[in-house]
């Protein structure tokens, strides 16, 4: 490291410092990418049991490190111990689905019409990647920055955020103590105003060949851009405004747990949180009834005790923007049917209902704890209200019959449909992204092997060749 200066991360709650990281400079950051690229030629040929067994070996030692995991998600984003315990299960899930995917990087053979030509199709691991990861979800988007292109054979780079350094480097700790081989897993903390630098830095180093980020529609397009400039492919999870319709044959029971659950859970502060409650006008005034009801019991309290469902909001610009949201959508005639605005990052969770199109609320990312409530006609006007959005990423409907729910899915544009189920879902296997403004490629699965490798086509001649000239 080229650089013996830190930076603090400031508790949201009572601005204690939360931890102190290693300032690095653009000098460190190529330094790392460095470093990956020394170590690709091993780290690219080891078999895939030996990944495999590397990879375990890290899962292990990051489920070991939990107790600091949880303290440092606590003091550093707010968090409730309930989401860093989710977070620590979650990803070291990943890293363990990473591992059984060592032995899944297949290819094919595809006939040709050459006489005696033997045409291959495999998939190598493409070069250094670069993840970078954000702050809301630290231990899951960590990891899965990195967890499956080293089960591809691709050395790493975790640009930590610097709202959450400390949790980030346990990350790395952890893959360090698994005995990968040196310069195999890299990571990277510096101050808030260094980031662009460093980012950029890192999207031009010719060794990176593969870049991933989690964050906002904002950010991400400019990422885009830059590694546009060197034609290097890039996996984008972006921003959301997950719809979460309910239709009149809904039960409305479940409706509401999973509605307040997607919309609430860590605050309202995950790219997946329903943002919009869709409910036709049949059984509006009944569920929004339950469902008032049940967002009253979502106490808000300081996570560091422990004894409510909500924590803080990450910082107060977050507090800001949500009650400016509030504000808009209540000046236009929008109500409250529980909550309201906040006066600090211990925000109470809020239901807006009567959101309509000329309301910021309607279409802008709250991340925060407050949902939208719009009410449809029906079923058409619920899809149509879904899809009224430049977001795709998460959306749930609700509906007493599956046939039925199917047939809505798949007139949503989204990279995930939950039919029954709330719009917060994550699992180690499956494909996960979205589309539009909520970004392209997929995580997650053979999905993610895609994303981390390059595509080859290998052929042997088996026969003397003729040739025109």
């Amino acid at each position: 490291m080229a650089s013996q200066t830190t930076f603090e991360r400031l508790n949201p709650l009572d601005g204690t410092v939360a931890s102190r990281s290693p300032r690095e400079t653009v000098a460190d950051a190529r330094a790392a990418a460095d470093r990956a690229a020394a170590a690709f030629p091993v780290w690219s040929a080891m078999g895939p049991n030996a990944r495999r067994a590397l990879l375990n070996k890290a899962a292990d030692a990051l489920d070991a490190r939990a107790p600091a995991l949880i303290e440092a998600m606590k003091h550093e984003i707010g968090a409730t111990e309930g989401w860093a315990r989710f977070n620590v299960g979650l990803a070291v899930g990943m890293v363990r689905e990473a591992a059984a995917l060592t032995t899944q990087i297949g290819g094919e053979v595809i006939p040709s019409d050459k006489p005696g030509c033997l045409a291959l199709a495999i998939r190598e691991p493409a070069g250094v990647s670069l993840g970078i990861a954000p702050w809301n979800a630290p231990i899951i988007l960590g990891v899965r920055a990195i967890a499956v292109p080293l089960a591809c054979g691709n050395t790493v780079i975790l640009k930590c955020s610097e709202i959450c350094p400390r949790t980030h480097s346990l990350i790395i700790e952890a893959f360090a103590e698994a005995g990968f081989p040196e310069g195999t897993v890299n990571s990277i903390t510096n101050a808030p105003e260094d980031a662009a630098e460093i980012v950029g830095a890192l999207i031009d180093h010719p060794a990176v060949r593969r870049i991933n980020f989690t964050g906002s529609t904002h950010v991400g397009r400019i990422i885009a851009k830059r590694a546009a400039e060197h034609l290097k492919p890039v996996l984008l999870e972006l921003g959301g405004k997950a719809p979460f319709i309910v239709l009149d044959d809904a039960d409305l029971d479940e409706a509401v747990k999973a509605a307040a659950f997607g919309a609430f859970m860590n605050q309202g502060q995950i790219c997946m949180s329903t943002e919009r409650i869709i409910v036709t006008e049949a059984v509006a005034d009944v569920f929004l009834a339950k469902f008032a009801t049940k967002v009253a019991t979502l106490a808000t309290g300081d996570p560091r005790v422990g004894n409510t469902p909500l924590g803080a909001v990450v910082d107060m610009k977050t507090v800001i923007h949500v009650n400016a949201l509030i504000d808009d959508a209540l000046a236009k005639g929008a109500r409250a049917l529980t909550g309201g605005k906040g006066e600090s990052v211990l925000m109470p969770a809020t239901v807006i209902d009567g959101v309509t199109s000329d309301m910021k609320l309607y279409r802008d990312e709250s991340f925060g704890p407050v949902v939208a409530v719009i009410r449809a006609k029906d079923e058409d006007d619920a899809i149509r209200l879904a899809n009224d959005s430049e977001y795709g990423l998460s959306a749930a409907v609700f509906t007493g019959d599956a046939a039925r729910g199917l047939k809505v899915a798949r007139r949503i544009r989204s990279g995930i449909c939950h039919v029954n189920g709330p719009t917060v879902h994550d699992e180690a296997q499956m494909p996960f992204g979205g589309v539009g403004a909520s970004g392209y490629g997929r995580f997650g699965g053979k999905a993610g092997i895609d994303s981390f490798t390059d595509l080859r086509w290998i052929t042997v001649d088996t026969e003397h060749g003729h040739y025109p000239i």
